[in-house]
């Protein structure tokens, strides 16, 4: 892959990732690089994903394949950051939320 490549994909998972951030309802605790990594992850099966249910590739935007692309990239979101319970990477252990100057452990 080029550099070109590589930025390519970068560029549009970022763009997938968000896209699928702004779908996703509620808060997700996840950083803008894992939403970069997600985006371009999902832009790559999204593709392989419409190609096998057999939509067509055009010279123009793929509407439907932009469709599968920001839907993994919303379910791979929504799986890391918990979907806004609480859990998913960014709160392993159950401890970390604050009230006050106490620490208290999250059901």
């Amino acid at each position: 892959m080029t550099a070109s490549g590589v930025f390519s994909a970068i560029l549009i998972g970022a763009v997938i990732g968000i896209l699928a951030r702004l779908v996703l309802p509620g808060r997700q605790r996840i950083g803008v690089l894992m939403t970069v990594l997600i985006g371009i992850g999902a832009a790559l099966l999204g593709t392989w994903l419409a190609q096998q249910v057999g939509v067509k590739t055009t010279s123009g935007i793929d509407w439907i394949e932009l469709i599968f692309q920001i839907g993994l990239a919303a379910i791979g979101i929504a799986l890391i950051s918990g979907a806004g319970r609480g859990g998913g990477w960014g709160n392993r252990s159950g401890w970390g939320a604050r009230s006050g100057s106490r620490w208290r452990r999250i059901p």
